[in-house]
This record gives structure tokens, C-alpha cells and sequence, in this order.
């Protein structure tokens, strides 16, 4: 007798650790994407020494994050699924709030790195079209949320074009990102390297605003409203680890995609606000005058538009990969069974198409009806900062919960108490950065903001129930029985407990 078998479409494993590597290039993007502010708040010492912290610490978190996905390589999303892993035993409603929390996080990115090239291309070579300011003022057309200008339309044109590059598959998006990756390195250099070499660097230009005694707490508030607001951005490197069952080698190159990644990245997040506020000076970065910074570095105007180009390529990388980490992550939780069935499914190419598409269009929305974008980044920290705090904890749970289970990554003992540190550490950001985001320094967002941050969760839990009930036909488990060793669970779910 015939036997028809189904085979299930899997992830591709297509990547080395090197392309991780190369993914995670968005992260000096998203340094300057909030740099200007940063400086503008803080001063160019008191932003290099925060922007300094957050990369310190982002190293031991990625180390931490090593562990867990060589525990878990078969599973997209990276660490809002661990999170899910870990709390299940306790509650099921971790994983969709960590899941959703991580994917906004991430998501926003395409409309803010968008908007702000569209404002970097108007500004360099249409600059008396309408729409040319960063701000969004004086557009085409107003929605009623936001005025549509010219960097409205060129984001939305990028938007669609990095969908496009990665629909068609993982290795077409790491492609494009080798190419970006090396114009990436001349606006890097310019900005790090250069100011020490030909004497444009000045230890004058570099000040500090906190401490002042007109500050709330001294200074203190400020200060950790900013490490929370620099989180979404020196964090990020944990990207590296949603793209393990990619790897060829899972345990190595998400081993080395991680950690080369973080080291790189603490060294620019460390060495470029020092190096480029003291030689471009604040005035100029605070403008987001970055063509203009490096003008005045190399001490000419002949290189303009070449920067341009250089900063447009390090902008797309960040779109490019906030698109493919943000649909793994919900391409993950859904297959895992915490929201809708449709987000869990892979095209043609074998990538979460439908994920990604609900990226775009997502951000698509953001660009025509919200104004302030970095007000909608800053509130979408929430999300991303609460799914590391599970994330870590998490660590610490699995340490105690499952002892036996295979570690190919075995990290010391004393990295269970440097985990729950970090946890609490996304606590206390989260308390006062959240709580006063809307007021400390530039006051970023307001109410508005901070309702679509807490929104995008209430709906992840509203689709993780509708997924239950509805399409599983299955009464909510508020637990899950969890295996103590992986083979004991064939799929990957666990049986409900209550």
C-alpha cells in the first residue's frame, strides 16, 4: 500500500557566521539614528559614556544569549523565544508579550531609517523640494496625523524594496547587506579613525550635561531614561541569534556571529560619538549634518555626495535586517503556537513571507499617519526591553528547571547571577524610562506613544487567545508541562497544565 508523506517546509540553513555578522551591521546605523538626540541631551561626553555602558553590556547579554540558542537550535525568533521556552512552566502569556514587545522593537526601524533617508537625500539633492525636512514639515499631502513630503514616499519606495529583497529568500537580503557592509566602512572610518589621524579631533568639543543640579535626581533620571532609549539600538546585536537554524554550523557560527558582532559593535558604540562629536562638533551632529560632519573632518566639500551615499547604504542595512529579524520573530511564536497560524507559514523561498509583509505594511501605515516617528521608537522600547528582561530570566529559570538538558554552549556559574542582574537592570530601565520618556530631555512622544507601546502587546496577547480559541479550537493554558530533555517533546509544544 502507498503512503503519501507530508513533508514540512523548514528555514534554509544557507548562512556562516560571518553573514550573521554582516546582518548585524544595522547596529551603527542605529547609532546614529539617535546620536544627534543623545548629544543634544547629554553633551558628547555624557552620550559617549552611556552609549559606552550599553555596548558593555549588551556584550554580556549576547554571551548569555549564546547559550540559549545553541539550546534551542531549531527555533526562529531568537530570544523572545527562549523567553517563551523558559516561562511557559509559569505562564503561556510570556511568550506572546515578549514575541510582540521584540517585533515592534525591531519593526519601527524600517519607517524611522527610512524617513530619515528620504530627509538625507531631499536635504543633499532636492533641497527645495517640499517635504525635505526630517520633521515631515511641509508636505505633498497631509493625512491627518502627518504631513507626506518627499522622505515620506522615498521611505515607503525602501520599505517595499527590502520586503522585496527578502521575500525572495535570506541569502538575496545577506547579498545586498556584503555590498552596503562595504560603503558602511567609509562613513566608519571617517568618523572613528580619521579625526586621530589628521588632527581634526578636539577634546573641546566633547562636553557633559549630567549631573547638573537643575536635573531630576542630579542628573540620574536623565541618565537612565537615555540607557533605556539606547537599548533598542546597542542591543541589537542580538539579531545574530534569531537567524540559528539558518546557520550551517548552529552552535559555532551563532557562537562567533555573536560575539563577533558584539565586540564590534561596543568598539564603534564606544569609539564613533567620542571621535566624531569632538571633531564634527555637537552643533553639526546634533543637526543630523552628518554629510556635513564628514565635510568638515576631511576638510573638504568635494566628498558630499559620496558620504551621502555611504550613510544611505548603512541606513538600508538596517531596514534590511530589522525586516528579516522581525518577521523570523513572528514566523517563530507562531509556529510555537502563540499567534495566529498564518504568520507561521514560509513562501516559496522558504522565508515567513507573510510575516514580513506584515512588516512592511505595518510601517507603510507609520510613515503616512504618525509624525513622530522617534517618539513611536522610543514608545516601542517597552516591548523590546520587556522581552529582554524575560529573555534573562529566563536563563536563570532554565538553569534551575532543566540542569540536564544539552548545552552545547555551557557558559560558568557565574553567569546565572550576571543574568538575573541584567534582568532586573531591563527593570528598573523600564520603570523610569518608560515612565518618563515623554518628559526627560527632549521629551520624546507623549501620551499617543505610549498607548501604541502598550498597545502592539495587548494585541499580541488578543491574537494569542484568538489563536486558541478560535483557530486551535482549545481552552486557554495559562501552563504548559515542559520536557526536561529535548527529545521527550516531538513538536515542540508543551502539554497544557492549566
Amino acid at each position: 500500500m502507498a503512503t503519501a508523506v507530508v513533508q514540512e517546509q523548514q528555514l534554509l540553513k544557507t548562512l556562516r557566521w560571518y553573514d550573521g555578522f554582516v546582518i548585524a551591521l544595522a547596529n551603527p546605523g542605529f547609532l546614529l539614528l539617535s546620536l544627534p538626540y543623545s548629544v543634544n541631551d547629554l553633551g558628547g561626553w555624557g552620550a559617549a559614556i552611556l552609549w559606552g555602558i550599553s555596548a558593555v553590556v549588551a556584550v554580556l547579554i549576547n554571551t548569555i544569549y549564546s547559550e540559549l540558542a545553541a539550546m534551542f537550535p531549531e527555533k526562529s525568533g531568537g530570544l523572545a523565544l527562549y523567553a517563551h521556552e523558559a516561562w511557559r512552566k509559569y505562564t503561556t502569556l510570556v511568550g506572546p508579550v515578549a514575541t510582540f514587545g521584540y517585533w515592534i522593537g525591531w519593526s519601527v526601524v524600517l519607517s524611522t531609517s527610512g524617513l530619515f533617508i528620504g530627509s538625507l537625500i531631499g536635504g543633499t539633492w532636492f533641497p527645495t523640494a517640499k517635504g525635505g525636512s526630517y520633521l515631515l514639515t511641509g508636505g505633498y499631502f497631509s493625512t491627518g496625523g502627518a504631513d507626506v513630503g518627499l522622505p515620506a514616499l522615498i521611505a515607503i519606495g525602501l520599505i517595499l524594496g527590502v520586503w522585496l529583497f527578502n521575500v525572495f529568500g535570506a541569502r538575496v537580503g545577506v547579498t545586498f547587506g556584503y555590498v552596503a557592509g562595504v560603503l558602511l566602512m567609509v562613513p566608519l572610518f571617517v568618523m572613528m579613525i580619521l579625526p586621530f589621524l589628521n588632527g581634526s579631533f578636539d577634546s573641546a568639543n566633547l562636553t557633559s550635561k549630567l549631573g547638573h543640579s537643575g536635573l531630576a535626581w542630579g542628573g540620574l533620571q536623565l541618565a537612565l531614561v537615555w540607557l533605556w532609549l539606547m537599548c533598542w539600538s546597542a542591543w541589537g546585536v542580538d539579531v545574530c541569534a534569531t537567524f540559528a537554524p539558518e546557520y550551517k554550523d548552529t552552535v559555532r557560527d551563532t557562537k562567533l556571529a555573536l560575539r563577533s558582532a558584539a565586540l564590534f559593535s561596543m568598539v564603534v558604540y564606544i569609539m564613533l560619538p567620542i571621535a566624531f562629536v569632538g571633531s564634527a562638533g555637537p552643533k553639526l551632529v546634533g543637526a543630523y549634518d552628518f554629510a556635513g560632519g564628514m565635510d568638515k573632518i576631511v576638510g573638504s566639500a568635494r566628498f558630499t555626495d559620496f558620504f551621502v551615499i555611504c550613510l544611505v547604504a548603512s541606513f538600508i542595512i538596517t531596514m534590511n535586517t530589522a525586516t528579516a529579524d522581525g518577521g523570523r520573530a513572528l514566523y517563530g511564536i507562531s509556529r510555537d503556537g502563540m499567534t495566529i497560524k498564518q504568520l507561521g507559514t514560509l513562501n516559496r523561498f522558504r522565508v515567513p513571507g507573510n510575516a514580513m509583509t506584515l512588516d512592511m505594511i505595518f510601517n507603510i501605515l507609520l510613515c503616512l499617519f504618525v509624525g513622530n516617528i522617534f517618539g513611536i521608537l522610543a514608545a516601542s522600547n517597552l516591548g523590546y526591553v520587556i522581552a529582554h528582561m524575560f529573555a534573562l530570566s529566563g536563563f536563570v529559570l532554565l538553569r534551575k528547571d532543566r540542569p540536564n538538558w544539552p548545552r552545547p554552549i555551557k557558559l560558568g556559574a557565574i553567569w546565572t547571577p550576571i543574568a538575573g542582574i541584567l534582568a532586573v537592570w531591563c527593570l528598573i530601565l523600564t520603570v523610569v524610562g518608560f515612565g518618563w520618556f515623554d518628559t526627560a530631555g527632549g521629551g520624546y512622544g507623549g501620551t499617543k506613544e505610549k498607548l501604541i507601546g502598550v498597545g502592539v502587546l495587548v494585541i499580541g496577547l488578543l491574537l494569542f487567545f484568538f489563536r486558541r480559541l478560535v483557530q486551535d479550537k482549545q481552552p486557554i493554558h495559562w501552563r504548559e508541562d515542559v520536557p526536561l530533555m529535548p527529545e521527550i517533546s516531538a513538536a515542540g509544544v508543551g502539554t497544557p497544565v492549566g
